[in-house]
């Protein structure tokens, strides 16, 4: 409802407030970038983790932004090669489902604007509760807007059946997977550190021979945002389960690794990333 430039204002004041008044939040930022940049100090990781949370808030914007925009918009907002659009409609074309994995970098939320009012593909998100039953409502709402399926990962026992069961109709299944949810996990080497990934992807592709497509949306110029799709990942059959979900986990970390450290400011973890991966942690 407002002017573009008056929400950038206030989302940059309250960027500001974040960063001055949210001590822990900025501190936790700071500690995930370290594995990006281990030679700086403190005090300028600390001066980084502004960056990304004023990223975050101008994303978030310009998200919002996006849902009810008229086509004519939306084709100034996506940058993106036609081949990466027709290889996801080629994909399809094979009847087995797509698998889309990101990360928590970039504006995956307006990969979903992309997906479905651009590419018009029918589309699924997995995705945990939120611990807030209203922000639960309000992302659930968006995503009905936009005419997306959620299916809210251990809120039901047969989530595999009801993802096996989009695959087969042969649809888009999308995930966030660089971050793990109880033993629902997998381990990567991320950083040169290790690191737990959600495994259910996967491990989906291992069993149904969905192919699996990183993709990556970064947000270049006010309202802009750059499509990327990553190689595609197909997990082989004729392997070991375990040894052949490893593998694709760890080409999906390589891709998303890759990303970051172009664009740090757009990795999203406002908590202390890397404490979250000993035995015991289930940060979500």
């Amino acid at each position: 409802m407002l002017p573009r430039a008056v929400s950038y204002g206030i989302g940059n004041a309250a960027t500001w407030l974040a960063w001055r008044l949210m001590a822990q939040t900025r501190a936790a930022i700071a500690d995930n970038l370290s594995a990006v940049f281990p030679d700086e100090s403190s005090a300028s990781l600390q001066r980084r983790a502004r960056g990304v949370l004023r990223a975050y808030a101008y994303d978030v914007i310009d998200f919002i932004r996006t849902l009810s925009a008229p086509p004519a918009v939306l084709d100034g907002v996506f940058d993106y090669h036609p081949n990466d659009a027709k290889m996801i409609v080629d994909i399809l074309a094979q009847g087995r489902g797509l698998i889309v994995l990101s990360g928590h970098y970039g504006n995956w939320d307006a990969g979903s604007t992309f997906l479905r009012r651009v590419v018009s593909v029918p589309l699924t998100i997995l995705a945990k509760t939120e611990a807030d039953p209203e922000v639960n409502r309000q992302r659930r709402e968006i995503r009905e807007l936009l005419g997306v399926e959620s299916i809210e990962i251990g809120k039901s026992l047969d989530t595999a059946l009801q993802i096996r069961r989009r695959l087969a109709a042969n649809h888009v299944v999308a995930f966030l997977m660089d971050r793990h949810i109880g033993r629902d996990r997998v381990a990567v080497n991320f950083f040169g550190r290790r690191a737990w990934f959600l495994k259910t992807p996967v491990l989906m592709g291992f069993m149904t021979g969905a192919p699996l497509v990183p993709c990556f949306i970064e947000r270049t110029a006010p309202a802009r945002f750059r499509v990327l799709a990553g190689s595609p990942i197909v997990v082989p059959r004729d392997r070991p389960r375990d040894e052949a979900i490893a593998e694709g986990a760890q080409t999906f970390a390589s891709q998303l690794e890759a990303r970051v450290r172009e664009h740090p400011e757009l990795w999203y973890h406002f908590y202390r990333y890397w404490d979250a991966q000993d035995d015991t942690a289930d940060q979500s």
